[in-house]
């Protein structure tokens, strides 16, 4: 059984009714199909409803029936106009490094569900750690932080730059860098990279 993340970020490829518009083109019927793939008419149909999704084997058999490389069932989303509303009770909770048990932060994707996306967006509850442990990373791209609420220290290199609520900050990521709160209150932030 697949999670609700995983349903909703397949559904958005449209596998379905790209395989529908593809045997209505042949003017083929589920039956008809079901016996050049070797699949059932039922699975074939819950595939198109968006019930099921198949297995990659299963895709590719239907890719050579038709004369399509699997790309054509996983391309094209990105012609679309992306978008993807995600509910605030929607939303998964994660720890900065999984099974940590005493996390920098933990984070919440704000836009998960959106397929080739330019950003990623973050809302970040930021944990109370000791300026030492605070975790160092880099990546690629370029970051902003907008802080919410509390106070937080974003150390870039060997210069930490301590943001209050309202306050935002935009800096290459490649250098180490960490997070970590400042006092005893609550800090959130609302983070975004870019790749």
């Amino acid at each position: 059984m697949l999670s609700e993340t995983l349903s909703e970020g397949l559904k958005a490829y449209g596998i379905g009714d790209k395989l529908r518009t593809l045997r209505l083109r042949k003017k083929m019927g589920l039956v008809e199909l079901g016996q050049h793939t070797g699949l059932s008419p039922a699975l074939l149909s819950k595939v198109e409803r968006g019930k099921m999704f198949p297995t990659l084997p299963t895709l590719l058999r239907i890719s050579l029936v038709f004369g399509v490389g699997l790309d054509h069932f996983f391309g094209g989303a990105g012609r679309r106009p992306a978008l993807a509303v995600v509910r605030a009770s929607e939303r998964k909770r994660f720890p900065d490094k999984p099974g940590s048990r005493h996390p920098s932060y933990h984070f919440e994707c704000l836009d998960y569900p959106a397929t080739e996306r330019r950003l990623n967006a973050y809302f970040v509850a930021f944990e109370g750690v000791a300026p030492e442990k605070a975790e160092l990373h880099r990546h690629e791209g370029a970051e902003v932080i907008f802080v919410i609420s509390g106070r937080l220290v974003v150390t870039v290199g060997e210069d930490g730059h301590e943001l209050g609520p309202g306050d935002s900050m935009y800096f290459d990521p490649a250098p180490p860098h960490s997070y970590r709160r400042a006092g005893q209150r609550p800090c959130t932030a609302v983070v975004v990279t870019t790749a």
